[in-house]
C-alpha cells in the first residue's frame, strides 16, 4: 500500500505531533526533489521498544481528560486553539526517536503535575500566554506563536481535534494522546497581515480544488523561514519585496523565472511547480483558504509562519477527468486500484518517471486508457507499468479514506462508479484510477521499513533538530 508524504516548503502546515495520518507501510511515494525536507506533519508512527521505559508491572496513566467538555454534545465548525504539548518516557516510541529531552527524563506522574500547574498558568494569564507555550510545550509546531485552526476536516489526532471544537472562548482544557497531555486553550482568530489580500480571503470560496504557483519571501523573524536570504532580511524590506514581486507577477511576468529568481520554498523554487489546493490537503489554512478563493489568473499575497506567498492560481491541468470530478460523491469509502506514472518534473523514485517528458507520460496515459478500453487487465497493467512499488506488483486495492493520499485522489476515487476509470495529476505523478467492488479485498499492510528519524512537530518546515535530540 502507498504512503504518500506530501513535502512543501513554504505551504504545508505545521508539522506537529498533532497530525493524525498515522498509516503503516513505507513513505514509497516522495518525490526525490523534496525526500528529507521534512515539511509535512506526518503519521506519527513509532519506532520501536522504548529504552528508557521503566521495567514491572505498568501503571495506568493518571487521568486529566476535561470530561465535562469533551462530553459536549455541540462541537464548533472550528475553532483557533494554542497548546501546551507535555510528554514523559513512555511515549517515546510515537515521537520516532525525537523526543524532547525534558520528556524522556518525566515520568507520567511528573507529567500530570506539569500539566495540571500549566493549565493553572493558562487559565490564569488571559490573552498573553505565548511565553508559556514558549516556555513548556514540546510540539515545535506550537512554538511560532500561531494558532492552529481545528475543523472536522483537519489531520489532527482524534483527541485533540475533539477537544478543540468543543471549547468556548478563552476556555482551557486537558486531552491526552499518543503523545502526551495537551493543555489547550482557544483563542480568536488572528488578524490579517496589512499586507494580505483581505478582499480575496473575504470572498466564499470559488472552488472545491485549485492548482496554484506561489513565491516565497520569508524574513528573519518568520517563525518557519529557512533560506539564508530571509535569514538575514527584516520584515519591510519582505513587505517591499513581496509588493514588487505580486506586481510582476500581475504584469504578465512568467511565475517559473520569478520563482527561480525570487522563491524561498525549495519545494518549487527551481521549477515553479504548481501545487493542488484542497480542504484537505496538507498545507496551511491561510494558504487553502487563499487558492480556492482567486480566479483563474488572479494573484493575491498571503502571510503564513513561512513569510509572504505571492500566489496565482492557474488553469487545471487538461489532463484530469473533470467530467468525474464535478459530480457529487457517489461513496464515502471506495476502494480503487491505480497506476502511477511519472515524469522528470513529477515522479518518483522510478527511473522511467525520471526519464519522461510531460508528452511522453500524455501519451503513455493515452495509450494505457485504450488499453483499458479494450479489456487488458487492470492488475496486468498495473504489473507492467506503475511505479508504486508496493501496489503495483501486487496488483492490490487501497481504501481512498485513507489518510496520507494526496487528497485528489480521494476527490476522485469517491466520485468513480464501480468498475469506471480516471485520471488525476499530482506532483508524484499521473494516477490511472479504477474504482473496484466494495468487497474487494484490500492487500494486508506491509511492515513498515525503518524511516529517517526527524522531530515529531513543526509548521511543515522543520528547522534542524535540537542537537540534543537522541540520533536514530
Amino acid at each position: 500500500m502507498i504512503w504518500l508524504a506530501v513535502s512543501l516548503v513554504g505551504c504545508e502546515k505545521s508539522e506537529s505531533v498533532l497530525s493524525g495520518d498515522v498509516v503503516q507501510g513505507p513513505a514509497v511515494g516522495q518525490p526525490k526533489d523534496m525526500r528529507g525536507s521534512g515539511m509535512r506533519g506526518s503519521g506519527m508512527r513509532g519506532s520501536g521498544a522504548n529504552p528508557h521505559a521503566p521495567k514491572g508491572p505498568t501503571v495506568p496513566d493518571v487521568d486529566l481528560d476535561s470530561k465535562d467538555i469533551l462530553g459536549r454534545a455541540n462541537a464548533n465548525a472550528n475553532a483557533y486553539v494554542k497548546h501546551v504539548l507535555i510528554g514523559w518516557s513512555d511515549l517515546l516510541p510515537a515521537y520516532r526517536g525525537r523526543m524532547d529531552p525534558k520528556a524522556m527524563k518525566r515520568t507520567n506522574a511528573e507529567a500530570a503535575k506539569l500539566a495540571q500547574e500549566v493549565f493553572a498558568k493558562l487559565k490564569a494569564a488571559g490573552d498573553a500566554i505565548d511565553p508559556i507555550v514558549k516556555e513548556f510545550s514540546e510540539d515545535p509546531g506550537s512554538q511560532t506563536g500561531n494558532p492552529y485552526n481545528v475543523s472536522a476536516k483537519s489531520q489532527f489526532v482524534p483527541e485533540f481535534k475533539k477537544l478543540a471544537l468543543r471549547l468556548e472562548d478563552k476556555e482551557v482544557g486537558i486531552v491526552k494522546t499518543q503523545f502526551g497531555y495537551h493543555v489547550m486553550k482557544r483563542v480568536g482568530k488572528p488578524p490579517l497581515d496589512a499586507l494580505e489580500s483581505a478582499d480575496i480571503l473575504a470572498r466564499p470560496k470559488k472552488t472545491e480544488f485549485a492548482e496554484v504557483q506561489h513565491i516565497l519571501i520569508g524574513w528573519k523573524d518568520s517563525p518557519a523561514a529557512r533560506d539564508p536570504r530571509a535569514k538575514t532580511r527584516e520584515k519591510p524590506a519582505a513587505e517591499a519585496l513581496a509588493k514588487e514581486v505580486l506586481a510582476k507577477v500581475r504584469a504578465g511576468g512568467d511565475m517559473v523565472k520569478l520563482a527561480k529568481e525570487y522563491s524561498e520554498d525549495p519545494g518549487s523554487k527551481d521549477t515553479g511547480r504548481t501545487y493542488t489546493v484542497t480542504e484537505e490537503e496538507q498545507l496551511v489554512e491561510a494558504f487553502i483558504q487563499i487558492g480556492l478563493r482567486l480566479d483563474v489568473g488572479e494573484a493575491g499575497i498571503v502571510k503564513t509562519e513561512f513569510g509572504y506567498h505571492v500566489m496565482k492560481r492557474v488553469k487545471p491541468d487538461p489532463i484530469n477527468s473533470f467530467d468525474i470530478l464535478a459530480r457529487p460523491v457517489v461513496s464515502e469509502k471506495a476502494k480503487v486500484k491505480y497506476i502511477l506514472l511519472g515524469w522528470k518534473d513529477g515522479h518518483i523514485d522510478d527511473k522511467r518517471g525520471e526519464a519522461r517528458t510531460r508528452e511522453e507520460v500524455d501519451k503513455l496515459v493515452k495509450e494505457t486508457l485504450a488499453k483499458i478500453a479494450n479489456k487488458a487487465k487492470f492488475e496486468d497493467l498495473m504489473k507492467e507499468l506503475s511505479e508504486d512499488k508496493q501496489s503495483g506488483p501486487a496488483g492490490s486495492a487501497i481504501e481512498v479514506a485513507i489518510p496520507g493520499l494526496p487528497s485528489m485522489i480521494k476527490m476522485l476515487g469517491q466520485r468513480l462508479k464501480v468498475d469506471e476509470v480516471g485520471v488525476i495529476k499530482t506532483q508524484f505523478g499521473m494516477f490511472i484510477i479504477k474504482r473496484v467492488p466494495d468487497d474487494t479485498v484490500l492487500a494486508p499492510p506491509p511492515m513498515p521499513k525503518p524511516q529517517p528519524q526527524r522531530p515529531p512537530g513543526q509548521p511543515k518546515v522543520l528547522p534542524p533538530p535540537p542537537a540534543e535530540a537522541p540520533k536514530p
